[in-house]
């Protein structure tokens, strides 16, 4: 687990950007697993003005979402199809076709998640996905309880992340208990995998999953077993870690490799 401390949110989103950019500069057909949330705006505004700026190009692109609330349509604003439409896929160059995001509204929702993997296989799996982090270490929907090896399924959510969503649902609005998303084991089948994580409110969340057991208590501390995933905080984020500074001296010297290398 590569650890990379910014200053603050923006520096977080830009250099998650920074990641996306040159991956889709290196693999312009790259299949992109991507995620719904606060943190994950800022960078797609970013990648919007790369694309507007001719840096890349999202024509070759297939992207994946983590996750969808079951029992709201793709039209519904609260739901998760509806966020990408209108934070990314509306302003770049990606056919929706190319596009999927688990069917909330599907007659048969097990069937649906069984289509999904299947979905996911067949377009080669993913190359980079994006994760953010719940406060209670949950990535995707996968809530404290998760079975680390799990695959995309229906998820009951906890109370605290009812609680945590609710500010998006108008008084009295309905708002799901339930969801469909990519299991833990979905995700580390990426090849690679970027997650960002910021504020104070995420600084235990973040210790358990650098410096905590790997445990189903916290589901990103899963991330331990990839080979290639890269955790950028910002500072308040990184608050909580014990092992700060070493985590900055790592950087600084796979910094100095890659440059020495010329892969920087």
């Amino acid at each position: 687990m590569q650890i990379v401390i910014q200053a603050d949110a923006a520096a977080v989103a830009e250099h998650g950007a920074a990641v996306f950019i040159r991956q889709l500069q290196q693999q312009p057909a790259s299949v992109l697993g991507l995620a719904t949330g606060s943190t994950p705006v800022a960078l797609y505004q970013r990648l919007i003005r790369a694309y507007q700026q001719g840096e890349i190009s999202f024509r070759q692109v297939k992207t994946f979402n983590l996750d969808e609330y079951l029992g709201l349509s793709g039209s519904h604003p609260q739901s998760y199809r509806y966020f990408m439409q209108q934070q990314l896929f509306k302003h770049i160059d990606i056919p929706a076709t190319a596009t999927a995001v688990p069917d909330g509204m599907a007659a048969d929702p097990i069937a649906a998640c069984e289509h999904y993997e299947q979905q996911i296989a067949a377009a080669g799996g993913i190359d980079l996905q994006l994760l953010g982090l719940g406060r209670n270490g949950h990535i995707g929907f996968n809530e404290p309880s998760s079975g680390l090896r799990s695959r995309t399924r229906i998820k009951t959510l906890t109370q605290d992340t009812i609680k945590d969503n609710a500010r998006f649902f108008q008084p009295g609005e309905y708002q799901p208990h339930l969801s469909l998303t990519m299991g833990i084991g979905t995700i580390l089948d990426a090849r690679k995998v970027i997650l960002l994580a910021t504020g104070k409110a995420k600084a235990q969340a973040v210790k358990a999953m650098i410096e905590g057991p790997l445990s189903a208590s916290c589901p990103a501390s899963a991330l331990q077993l990839h080979q290639q995933a890269l955790v950028v905080l910002d500072e308040e984020a990184a608050s909580e870690l014990s092992q700060l500074e070493f985590y900055r001296h790592i950087e600084r010297e796979n910094a100095s490799l890659l440059a020495r290398l010329g892969r920087s």
